[in-house]
């Protein structure tokens, strides 16, 4: 696996810029450019990458997961699906109306 490919990944999918990724890390700027800078070959040390997998909300081991068919699903969403399943029905498609509005 390529571990800045990934980031770079992780970080594209939100929309984020390279400074955004460090604020929302609380990594400095120019930790962060340095990482992503291309033929760099360094990679980031394990506080670093926790700082990382906080800010894009996963966890390490989904951090380098590789299967593309396991989505990564952060703990707020988590907490979102478990509190949707506990729902009634109506209450499940008032919610489904919502969402698709």
């Amino acid at each position: 696996m390529d571990i800045i490919e990934r980031i770079k990944e992780l970080r594209d999918a939100r929309g984020w810029s390279t400074n955004q990724l460090a604020l929302e890390a609380e990594l400095t700027q120019s930790t962060v450019a340095t990482l992503l800078k291309p033929n760099q070959n360094s990679l980031p040390s394990l506080d670093t990458l926790m700082c990382l997998c906080r800010a894009f909300g996963i966890t390490p081991a989904q951090f380098f997961l590789e299967d593309e068919q396991n989505e990564i699903v952060s703990a707020q969403e988590k907490h979102l699906i478990e509190q949707y399943r506990k729902l009634p029905e109506k209450k499940k498609k008032a919610v489904l109306t919502l969402l698709e509005d």
